[in-house]
């Protein structure tokens, strides 16, 4: 009699513990696909702005149609971070190319005669660069490059630029 009330009890809390289990299931797959439908829709909302942001004025440019202009090695002293204010100085040391679009309107303008504006490109470089610290510099080479393409857009006016590449880069 012991046997079979054991095995009664053991019954029953098995179909306690799958109903338990099935009413688990149907309230975190609920909440799961919810939270997948929220992930998708921030996705989607990041995409849009990334492309609109990043795509919208940028044109792919074949290989052919691409000319460069290079910046030889510049030594520029960084921002100072909040632990570097009495310590040793940083600095960024690379050479940076310009990518110019061979095919449009205002390379003939600008485009043959960059070497007159060197100076010019380079203030604006520096002026980008030196507002950065060491360590935002190695994170953030992207957002460097980034604006230092929109100040250079801005100061020619035009967009037949439409690249900036590091090379040989030190942060130290």
């Amino acid at each position: 009699m012991k046997k079979n009330l054991i095995s009664i009890i053991i019954l029953a809390l098995l179909i306690v513990n799958i109903v338990l289990t099935a009413i688990m299931m149907f309230s975190v797959t609920g909440t799961a696909r919810k939270t997948s439908a929220l992930v998708d829709n921030i996705t989607r909302s990041l995409n849009l702005e990334l492309t609109a942001k990043g795509e919208a004025g940028a044109t792919a440019v074949p290989m052919s149609d691409i000319a460069t202009y290079d910046i030889e090695k510049m030594t520029i002293e960084l921002k100072r971070g909040e632990g570097d204010a009495e310590g040793e100085p940083h600095f960024f040391v690379g050479a940076i190319t310009l990518s110019m679009n061979t095919k449009h309107e205002d390379y003939k303008t600008y485009g043959e005669e960059m070497e007159s504006r060197q100076s010019l490109i380079k203030s604006e470089i520096t002026d980008v660069i030196s507002s950065y610290t060491a360590e935002d510099a190695r994170n953030n080479q992207d957002g460097m490059k980034a604006e230092i393409l929109e100040r250079i857009q801005t100061m020619f006016s035009s967009e037949f630029i439409f690249n900036v590449a590091f090379s040989d880069i030190i942060i130290q």
